[in-house]
């Protein structure tokens, strides 16, 4: 399949990953690290042996290298997903071709996005055709995709950099799972996401993401239930994402931005195809009419609730109901249309499927009830019900068993300590092998954990406060050059807010970035370019983030990222492990919040020559029995409580040594 020559043998990993081997003469700036080609071999002999294996690499091991040679050597059909849409890419466009280059193989590779990453022919018509824009600079956008749609050979919106990602026109020129007509669609034969699939059932390496990977191949939900039974190993890269990714996927989720979908397709396919049917029109409007009740029947934003914290509630009881009534409604009006056109068939289907997602929730006694968790998200514009299972180790499992193959689970976070017990009984890989490759860089000397004396207990209500004036010293010391990682969004706005009067009243001129102020991929270039910008973030940033050289020399975590006690699945896990006889918070909270911080903390550390201090602002990380356990489990840095080793280490090439308690 990649062209060997029968009579020449593979070549050996330990040749291939030398010092003067292929990978050293195609690649700049390559170097020989003895982890990498220990992971190599630990990951060849697994797919040989149709083995899972689980495997922690520290920043600078160079895992990706350790993970593609063996694949591509392997001559099999392999699916490498990863955590997101920007490391997909980097693996298609550049990582995977310079390996494949080195070795000079003729493996053919493909990349598949979800669809809603492919124009779709069929919904940009219907959008020109409609001509109703919530803007010109919209109407603009919606004109650029129909030109890009002429000439592109995959549609993927990636290349399209001229219309912005987060674009509204994105919505009117591409399509979902729930409103693709499928074989019925008038451009079927011209269709970018099925050409992109016919390119990944006939390539070699198949690139794609957790999401796509969890809809379409563990779910067999969009069509390619053919990929997996191919396939011959499963690489799954940033792997410390499945588990909640997992449980999106094995539950169930109904958000008023379906519902309003819905009512937007029905729109544009009755205008096109039932124009005399006004009823159908106004059931639209009430739709949205009744999903905008809904969300704002819950005063809050950004937040989660159990179900049993919600129902009771007068208001939001009568709105849920009143969805029920008026989706019923619905349904009754598209039903006596459907058949004019494929469309409205579709959207009725549709309609059908999202009322029996809005029983299954509202019923407590359905089937899989106790082994599921009824909770609400809330966001600014937006509500979404939903129902998760309390383990997805069952179902994953099932998922792993049948068609013999290996599965490969890496990522820089999987272990607390060296111990992967928590990783794997959250998905179920019992029988799994286990390897744990410490990072090649030296944090001895480039690197201190600060963890600043007389701080507050996180609880306490000037908590936030203290955090600012703990920091303010370190960023001055640092020139700006830091990230501020908050474990709320609250916590975020309100530092960001006391860093600016700070930095005003002192005369400070460091530019002051917050999330949310820009595109990340735009934070992190001007950030970057800027030099001693300070960041304040929040989760979005704390992984999947590369920042190298001086620009980021000091990262600061205002706490330790447990989940709040009263997140409604996390509560009702929490139950199910004291039923189980378990310590909750040993064996489920604490690793999960070591494996936080390590991601955390990996954003500091990029490339040999980086240098920077770690600063943890919570005392439980010295204080508590648990801390040491987090801090062991972080690289090996030296570690001070001292603010002036820390303007020593930023005032030398060498920084002071110091010591948290043993």
């Amino acid at each position: 399949m990649h062209g060997f020559d029968s009579a020449s043998p593979m070549p050996a990993l330990s040749t291939v990953f030398a010092a003067d081997g292929p990978l050293a003469a195609a690649i700049p700036g390559y170097r020989l690290r003895p982890q990498q080609i220990e992971m190599a071999e630990r990951i060849a002999a697994a797919i040989a042996a149709n083995r899972v294996l689980v495997t922690e690499a520290g920043t600078g091991t160079g895992k990706t290298f350790a993970y593609l040679v063996p694949a591509l050597l392997s001559g099999g059909k392999v699916i490498v997903s990863t955590g997101t849409k920007t490391l997909q890419d980097q693996l298609f466009q550049r990582d995977l071709p310079s390996v494949r280059q080195a070795l000079k193989l003729s493996a053919s590779i493909a990349l598949l996005k979800g669809r809603a990453n492919y124009v779709c022919h069929y919904h940009l018509e219907r959008a020109l055709a409609d001509g109703r824009f919530q803007s010109r600079e919209e109407a603009g956008h919606l004109r650029t995709i129909a030109r890009f749609a002429k000439t592109t050979r995959s549609g993927d919106k990636g290349e399209l950099g001229a219309v912005p990602e987060d674009s509204a026109a994105w919505l009117a020129a591409t399509s979902t799972r729930e409103n693709c007509l499928g074989q019925e669609c008038p451009q079927h034969k011209d269709c970018f996401v099925l050409a992109a699939r016919r390119e990944a059932l006939s390539a070699d390496i198949v690139v794609v993401n957790h999401h796509l990977f969890f809809a379409d191949v563990m779910l067999r939900d969009d069509g390619l239930g053919e990929l997996l039974p191919a396939c011959n190993t499963v690489i799954f890269d940033e792997a410390h994402q499945l588990p909640e990714i997992a449980g999106l996927f094995f539950g169930d989720s109904l958000g008023t931005g379906q519902i309003n979908d819905l009512a937007r397709d029905t729109r544009y396919e009755a205008i096109a195809a039932a124009k005399d049917y006004a009823p159908l029109q106004d059931a639209t409007r009430d739709l949205e009419k009744a999903a905008r009740d809904l969300r704002l029947a819950v005063a809050a934003e950004n937040a989660r609730f159990a179900a049993a914290q919600l129902l009771p509630e007068k208001d939001f009881q009568q709105a849920l109901q009143q969805l029920a009534t008026t989706l019923a409604d619905f349904c009754r009006h598209l039903e006596s249309q459907a058949e004019r056109s494929e469309g409205l068939g579709n959207c009725l289907q549709r309609a059908l499927e999202l009322g029996a997602r809005l029983t299954r929730w509202r019923d407590p006694d359905g089937p899989d009830a106790s082994a599921q968790v009824r909770w609400v998200e809330v966001f600014s514009q937006a509500l979404a019900l939903n129902l998760t299972p309390l383990d997805v180790a069952e179902i994953f499992r099932r998922q792993l068993e049948g068609h013999p193959r290996a599965w490969i689970f890496t990522s820089a976070t999987l272990a607390v300590g060296t111990d992967f017990s928590h990783y794997c009984s959250e998905l179920g890989l019992d029988q799994a092998d286990t390897g744990c490759w410490g990072s090649p860089f030296d944090y001895g000397n480039n690197a201190l954990l600060y963890v600043p004396s007389g701080m507050p207990d996180p609880n306490s209500p000037g908590y936030v406060e203290a955090v600012m004036e703990a920091a303010h010293p370190a960023i001055v010391a640092s020139g700006g050059r830091a990230f501020v990682l908050c474990t709320s969004l609250r916590a975020m706005r309100l530092v960001h807010g006391l860093l600016k009067e700070r930095f005003s009243r002192d005369g400070i001129e460091f530019p002051l970035l917050l999330q949310g102020e820009g595109a990340k991929a735009e934070l992190l270039s001007r950030f970057r370019s800027l030099g001693n910008a300070v960041l304040v973030a929040s989760q979005s940033f704390w992984e999947g983030v590369d920042v190298r050289g001086e620009a980021l020399s000091l990262v600061v975590i205002d706490k330790l990222p447990f989940a709040p006690p009263d997140d409604p699945v996390l509560a009702a896990r929490n139950e199910q492990l004291k039923k189980a006889g378990k310590n909750p918070f040993m064996d489920y909270q604490l690793p999960r919040t070591v494996i936080s911080m390590k991601q955390g903390a990996g954003r500091l550390i990029r490339d040999e020559s980086d240098r920077g201090v770690l600063m943890v602002c919570d005392p439980r990380l010295v204080n508590k029995p648990y801390g040491r356990r987090v801090w062991q489990s972080l690289p090996p840095m030296r570690r001070s409580r001292e603010i002036a080793e820390v303007r020593a280490f930023f005032a030398t090439a060498a920084g002071g040594a110091g010591t948290l308690p043993e």
